[in-house]
């Protein structure tokens, strides 16, 4: 592994960790999924790729705390499949959490432009520009 490659994975952790609730919320939103399905529509992005042992915890954890409904459904001979949607908190906790993600990519995107053109607001403190909360 490059030293590159170790960053990106490091940084795509990193990633999942703060964002994988939000994943797994837009995941099924719109329509049930079993975990499987699940797993796989997520692998379908780079860097979104978990594994059984990090999706279905969050998976109870979710239905827990009334975010998640879960159901059996038996198709033909195969073994049932559990399958989770969005209760209505859950679906109020998606809206929330995508406005703090749009948010948090604005800002993101502010402080990267910031520092591609070398401003430094080390002086302003951001009161100028009101980029910067607080």
């Amino acid at each position: 592994m490059t030293e590159t490659s170790h960053q990106s994975a490091k940084w795509d952790a990193q990633l999942r960790k703060g964002t994988l609730e939000l994943a797994v919320l837009a995941a099924v939103a719109g329509e049930e999924k079993y975990g499987l399905a699940i797993l796989n529509y997520l692998h379908g992005f780079e860097t979104m790729v978990i594994s059984e042992g990090t999706l279905y915890p969050l998976l109870d954890r979710l239905k827990r705390e009334g975010v998640l409904n879960a159901k059996w459904h038996q198709e033909g001979e195969v073994r049932p499949r559990k399958y989770y949607s969005l209760t209505e908190s859950g679906l109020e906790r998606l809206h929330i959490l995508r406005a703090r993600w749009k948010r948090s990519v604005v800002d993101m995107e502010s402080l990267l432009a910031d520092s591609k053109s070398g401003a430094n607001n080390s002086t302003d403190n951001g009161k100028e520009t009101g980029k910067r909360k607080g």
